[in-house]
């Protein structure tokens, strides 16, 4: 069997492992240097920017990097390939699950050492390697360190072509320290659909507002809790012995809501000006996040649909991950770039960002792009939400030459 949970002993306690074929075996990552290529590099508008566009393998790339930025980099999202066997496609079913685990070990554990403390990783992966990715990650990170596993709804409509049409992907998340992530991680603005909730009917002078049920279930309460409410009215409430009451008595008064004659349920008024946004959950839908059709439109006008990427993210998608996991300034790292979205959007959102394509794509797809959003040409995705006119540049990197010899056998 290439691949099982196998129990190793270990001196502090058995131990879960995901285990294939040649996990093992030592990777040799020759060290090399990334040297600027001025001439493709876009800093005019920004002679000090930081960001970075690098050509090249994105395994020699991370160790590049691990010098001068390990421990700096608030945010990493990835898109790797998902092994749906076209990437493959000359191995055998089990050599392939393999191929593609040493794809990502060695690329997981540099990340890992790349991010800050109160740092997290977001990987989009689909049902192919979702749980071996699951495992693996446990692995590298620790199971105390996974966030959530998002579902992304990518679809409209089912495939009508396919015997069980599949409508999502996952976002698996993991935090460099989950306490420290938990006390950085930021929350959602309200959606406008939201915020319509908030009304003032009685016109009160703190502004619009919506209510909430001001009753709990009596085994979660505290002695503070349970106490017989007396209205402004005069009207006596007594709840019975299975719930209490959400709040403090002194709380409830002053933010109560009976209705418009006084007489109706208790209810707990929050205002929209103390809102502090909503708390995600792990349900994305396509309307709140955008779709595959949607991106694919995205690079159709950015490069053409005769040269469009194949599998593009929508910009409101990794939008929504940088909003929850960084703040203005800090650094974004993608190291499976494919066609730049996720440097467009942290360029348009105000962070710095690193990223590294091994592929032509670099050149026909994450400059293009780039130049685009400084120019300020590229008036789709987040562009308008964003508020953003162009500006800022960026540093276009190539892996400096292999400094190791081989002869005609191989040997070094």
């Amino acid at each position: 069997m290439y691949s099982s949970y196998n129990r190793k002993e270990t001196t502090m306690a058995n131990r879960l492992e995901l285990t294939w074929y040649g996990k093992n075996e030592p990777i040799r990552i020759e060290p090399r240097l990334l040297i600027e290529n001025t001439e493709l590099s876009n800093s005019d508008k920004d002679s000090d920017t930081e960001n970075m566009l690098i050509h090249g393998d994105n395994l020699l790339a991370l160790k590049a990097l691990e010098k001068d930025y390990a421990g700096q980099v608030k945010c990493i999202y990835i898109d790797p390939p998902y092994n749906t066997g076209s990437a493959f496609e000359h191995y055998d079913d089990n050599l392939e699950h393999s191929q593609w685990l040493d794809l990502m070990k060695p690329r997981l554990e540099l990340l890992r050492g790349l991010l800050r403390e109160d740092g997290s990783i977001w990987i989009s992966i689909d049902d192919d390697e979702q749980a071996y990715l699951k495992v693996l990650c446990d692995e590298i990170f620790g199971r105390r360190s996974f966030v959530a596993s998002v579902v992304w709804q990518k679809r409209t409509s089912p495939d009508m072509r396919a015997s069980f049409s599949t409508g999502h992907e996952y976002v698996l998340i993991y935090a460099r320290n989950m306490e420290w992530f938990k006390e950085s991680v930021n929350r959602l603005p309200l959606s406008k659909e939201t915020a319509k909730n908030y009304k003032n009917p009685d016109n009160d002078p703190r502004g619009p507002w919506t209510s909430t049920d001001c009753t709990a279930q009596a085994g979660h309460g505290t002695p503070s809790q349970f106490y017989t409410l007396t209205t402004p009215g005069g009207r006596v409430i007594e709840l019975p012995d299975s719930l209490c009451w959400r709040f403090t008595k002194e709380r409830m008064i002053e933010e109560i809501w009976l209705g418009k004659d006084g007489k109706g349920v208790p209810r707990k008024k929050t205002y929209l000006a103390d809102s502090l946004g909503v708390v995600p959950w792990t349900w994305w839908s396509n309307k709140e996040v955008g779709h595959n059709q949607e991106a694919k439109k995205e690079n159709n006008v950015l490069f053409g649909s005769s040269n469009a990427f194949a599998t593009p993210k929508p910009e409101r998608l990794i939008e929504r991950i940088i909003s929850i996991a960084s703040n203005k300034g800090d650094l974004i790292l993608d190291s499976f770039l494919g066609s730049g979205t996720t440097a467009a959007v942290a360029h348009k959102m105000g962070r710095r960002y690193i990223g590294i394509e091994m592929g032509e794509h670099a050149y026909t797809h994450c400059k293009v792009r780039l130049d685009k959003v400084i120019a300020g040409e590229d008036q789709g995705g987040i562009t308008k939400s964003a508020d953003w006119h162009g500006g800022g540049g960026y540093r276009f990197y190539e892996l400096a030459p292999t400094l190791i010899n081989t002869d005609v056998f191989g040997e070094y």
